[in-house]
């Protein structure tokens, strides 16, 4: 046999190899940075994911076609209105109804749907249609949004678990709101669009509504309120509570600690609020001294539910007594469950330092709840997570006092809903200039990711020392 003998290529016919295909090298570089950083800061991924967004539909929303008079929206109004919907908070310093088209309408919804997954799971989603993968610390942290809801292999199965119950729960609660507005009056796809907006907006804890006057008209119709108060609800307890829920039904036995924390402390506010809302305001002649006995619990209760991060309003804010907007402050600044689309500082947080302070009074060196004793580590996070609201707060409401020479109790109102992601408002976001617009859009935005990031980071920054200094106490108190 003879062998068969290869001719050289001649230099015309030869070409080099391409290492990457000319335009994918734009896609490989992304990958490649975004599995980095999902693999070695997990937070800083998360926060860059949630900027990301928030331009993106800045950018939409600042089109002609976003507005109702077809010109451009200027830059401020657009970038706030983003981040109040991307962030779920609600607040508005153009009407939803009035300034903004259909379009621009479906853009601020599609915001509050996204953003309503979390900071948490839009990070890990990213990673995971980018990269195709997560590292274990990408891992770890979506595990963390979950509260360790299932093992490391799960986690892309949970991540599908929370944008399925989303939409479920969107669902039911639109087919539960859709044929009042046919009732109502209103044609079959105005209707559609209404029950639509206001399912995914109460789930979410957004507060955005289509109707120029808010929910004010349906102050006593229960077949919108009920929905409503529904969807906030459930949208504060979060999605691992509400997985536990779907896995166990009612057992308390089968509840993991995090779910009972959660539900029992949602409830001793939700009842708290309501008592107390409603003692605050029987009488005042502004909101709800005028109302028969049924209309007065409803709006109590109302106020209770949507105080916590709902955001809708049956009453003008500005009309309540001084100590009913105390008591607002701190309900919006206590917020609702971990991971849930709600706000604020969360209640797992308060439960945890006032177990703290029940345990130093006893006497007691463990922080012990249900059979179980909290770890140090989560101490840790709860103090830093509330000394940081607190300094947000604190900040942005003396620079807000500073530009817009307001009264501190409209001041501390308006930058603690901003900060919790709630949406109430006493129309001051409406009157600043752009510069306090700006300080506003800041806090909505450290408020939803801050926390949130913070608690994830320092949940993962467990360091392993090799020698302990000598303890001394020093004097507190």
């Amino acid at each position: 046999m003879t062998q068969r003998q290869s001719r050289p290529r001649s230099p015309a016919s030869w070409h080099p190899a391409a290492p990457e295909r000319e335009g994918l090298w734009i896609f490989t570089r992304v990958r490649d940075f975004v599995d980095d950083i999902a693999n070695t800061s997990p937070a800083r991924l998360a926060l860059s994911a949630f900027g990301a967004v928030c331009l993106v539909f800045t950018f939409l929303l600042s089109l002609p076609v976003s507005s109702a008079t077809g010109t451009a929206t200027p830059v401020h109004q657009a970038l706030f209105t983003a981040v109040s919907a991307v962030c779920v908070t609600g607040l508005t310093v153009v009407s939803t109804a009035v300034h903004w088209s259909f379009f621009g309408q479906l853009v601020i919804l599609i915001g509050i749907f996204v953003g309503g997954l979390g900071t948490l799971t839009l990070a890990s989603l990213l990673a995971l249609m980018v990269s195709k993968k997560l590292g274990v610390r990408g891992k770890l942290i979506a595990q963390e949004a979950m509260n360790n809801a299932g093992r490391l292999g799960e986690v892309g199965t949970l991540l599908r678990i929370v944008i399925v119950t989303s939409v479920v729960i969107e669902g039911v609660l639109a087919l539960a709101l859709i044929p009042r507005f046919m009732t109502l009056g209103e044609p079959f796809w105005q209707s559609v669009w209404h029950g639509a907006f206001y399912a995914i907006s109460s789930f979410n804890n957004a507060g955005f509504t289509p109707h120029s006057d808010g929910i004010v008209p349906y102050e006593t119709d229960l077949w919108i309120l009920i929905p409503l108060m529904l969807g906030v609800f459930l949208g504060s307890l979060g999605f691992p509570v509400v997985m536990v829920l779907q896995q166990n039904g009612l057992n308390w036995k089968k509840w993991n600690l995090h779910t009972k924390l959660t539900i029992q402390v949602s409830f001793i506010l939700l009842a708290a609020g309501t008592v107390l809302w409603a003692l605050m305001e029987w009488d005042n002649a502004r909101t709800i001294a005028h109302m028969d006995l049924g209309d007065k619990i409803t709006h109590s209760l109302f106020a209770s539910v949507m105080t916590r991060s709902g955001g809708f309003n049956l009453v003008e804010q500005n009309h309540m007594e001084s100590t009913t907007m105390l008591l607002t402050d701190a309900l919006m600044f206590a917020g609702g469950g971990s991971a849930s689309t709600a706000g604020g500082i969360k209640v797992t947080t308060i439960a945890v330092m006032f177990l703290a302070i029940a345990a130093e009074a006893r006497g007691d060196s463990d922080v012990k709840v249900y059979g179980r004793t909290i770890p140090q580590g989560t101490m840790r996070v709860a103090i830093s997570v509330i000394v940081a609201g607190a300094t947000l707060v604190s900040v942005s409401a003396f620079l807000l006092l500073q530009i817009s020479g307001a009264s501190l109790d409209r001041v501390l109102f308006e930058t603690i809903s901003a900060f919790a992601t709630v949406g109430l408002s006493t129309n001051l976001s409406a009157e600043l200039p752009p510069s306090g617009v700006y300080v506003l859009t800041v806090l909505m935005f450290a408020g939803r990711v801050g926390t949130v990031t913070l608690a994830a980071g320092l949940a993962l920054r467990q360091r392993s020392q090799l020698y302990h200094y000598p303890e001394e106490r020093p004097i507190i108190g």
